[in-house]
């Protein structure tokens, strides 16, 4: 018997023309010749198709111009139309891009072998659609019969060692188990140092009932929030860039005349530039909080009685209700104050507020370092169908503001570089949470922004800062 004859043999499947080669090729003495074919000769040439394809339509060009200029001719011409196809953008990008695709699918191919995710039948996830993104790929995946997403997932650390690159990122397709969304990425998108502008900075004025542009994504995509019907809870370490996400809701409001804004800035320099716009503005006095909160209240009482008159279930555009939009700045101070009576009778009464208030059109926006129990009660904060969660210093503080889960599942905001200002996860109702970078406005930006909303509602900014305004007197 031959020494050879006893080594089990790799199976091979006759369907697997569109896979890379394998990085090793076993010559096993008792291998069919159609194995050999299909692994050092059909394999190959289908990995390397489009390659291939270009270089016999150089050679048929070559050949049919050499017969109808001659020979030197046809070397010119052929060395001219070269200059042109690597001088010209719209002729060398795409070339360049398709290359570029054909490599990473045979580098995936290869990268799959290699983290033993082969069928019985020899078998790889396949790559059926592949677009660059300005971080890397993104591709859209075939898994073979028997293989399912979450194989795919768990190799995702050796994928991303042998393709050499930052980070594979895989996810199911809702609509079809078979198919996996797989983000390659190279380099961290959201690093840049330069800002992102807010696209509405030199709008005149806008919509609250809009979708508010609020940053970018890792893919460069544009993130929107609506706020109507909904509440959102902003929380991060100190310096991760939260006042930069309120500053843009705020802004949205301010330019929408017909917003009421009700501010609680404990600082008084945060939200100081808004004091023109604001109907009330309420600063480091808990019992000023609270009267103001019973005014909402009130306010939010009437709102439903005219409902229930109109027979309407909630506030929609053009029923002359105006949307309201509250913003507690740091609600720690609020809630977890010295006064404990009195930060209890603050978390109740916001609680009531946030609940009730979104059918009413009065939507509700906190920040806070420290989402924790003691700070944004349980009650409370679980009514917050919007959680923005900017760098945190663990993984379970990222659970806190997103919901418990999300870091195991590779959310979290603890990940975060330090540095990277603005840089956060956004979860909206029913979804997953999305990676993005906040838009920025500097200080100028907000001056100008602020003076065009008083322009728009009538108002002057007072010449003396003032702490609590209530129905437009101070």
């Amino acid at each position: 018997m031959h020494p050879h004859r006893n080594y089990p043999r790799q199976p091979v499947g006759w369907g697997a023309l569109h896979e890379a080669p394998p990085p090793v090729i076993a010559p096993y003495v008792d291998a069919r010749p159609a194995d050999w074919l299909l692994l050092a000769v059909l394999r190959p040439a289908w990995a390397y198709r489009l390659e291939l394809a270009l270089i016999a339509l150089l050679a048929v060009a070559y050949v049919w111009l050499g017969g109808k200029l001659g020979r030197e001719d046809a070397d010119r011409l052929i060395v001219a139309a070269a200059f042109v196809v690597a001088l010209l953008g719209w002729t060398r990008e795409p070339l360049a891009r398709s290359l570029a695709r054909s490599h990473l699918r045979r580098r995936w191919g290869l990268a799959c072998r290699h983290a033993e995710l082969a069928s019985r039948n020899d078998r790889v996830p396949w790559v059926m659609r592949c677009s660059l993104t300005r971080a890397g790929e993104q591709l859209r995946v075939r898994l073979p019969a028997g293989a399912q997403v979450p194989d795919l997932e768990n190799a995702s650390e050796r994928l991303a060692a042998f393709l050499g690159v930052r980070e594979v990122r895989v996810s199911r397709d809702p609509a079809n188990a078979r198919y996996a969304r797989v983000v390659v990425l190279r380099r961290d998108p959201l690093a840049d140092p330069n800002p992102i502008p807010w696209p509405l900075a030199n709008a005149d004025h806008c919509s609250l009932w809009q979708p508010i542009p609020v940053g970018e994504d890792e893919d460069g995509n544009q993130v929107t929030v609506t706020l109507p019907e909904r509440n959102l809870l902003d929380a991060g370490e100190p310096g991760a860039g939260k006042s930069t996400v309120v500053q843009l809701l705020i802004a949205a409001a301010a330019l929408d005349p017909s917003v009421v804004l009700t501010l609680f800035d404990p600082k008084l320099v945060e939200l100081a530039v808004w004091q023109g716009c604001a109907h009330r503005l309420v600063g480091p006095n808990v019992d000023d909080a609270i009267d103001v909160l019973k005014a909402l209240i009130g306010e939010l009482d009437d709102r439903y009685l005219t409902l229930l008159a109109n027979r309407a279930r909630k506030v929609a555009p053009g029923d002359g209700l105006p949307l309201h939009l509250v913003v507690v700045e740091e609600l720690a101070f609020y809630t977890n104050g010295p006064d404990r009576k009195a930060s209890a009778a603050f978390s109740v009464l916001l609680r009531d507020f946030v609940a009730r208030g979104r059918a009413a059109g009065m939507v509700t926006v906190t920040t806070t370092q420290k989402p924790s129990a003691d700070v944004v009660p349980t009650y409370l904060r679980d009514l917050f169908g919007f959680r923005w969660a900017l760098r945190c210093s663990t993984p379970d503080a990222s659970d806190t503001i997103l919901g418990r889960g999300w870091a195991s599942q590779g959310y979290s905001a603890a990940s975060i570089d330090p540095t990277a200002r603005g840089v956060g996860l956004l979860l909206q109702e029913g979804g997953v949470p999305v990676r993005l970078r906040a838009c920025y406005l500097d200080d100028l930006e907000l001056a100008d922004l602020a003076r065009r909303a008083e322009h728009l509602r009538g108002t002057t900014s007072p010449e003396v800062p003032t702490l609590r305004l209530l129905d437009g007197t101070a």
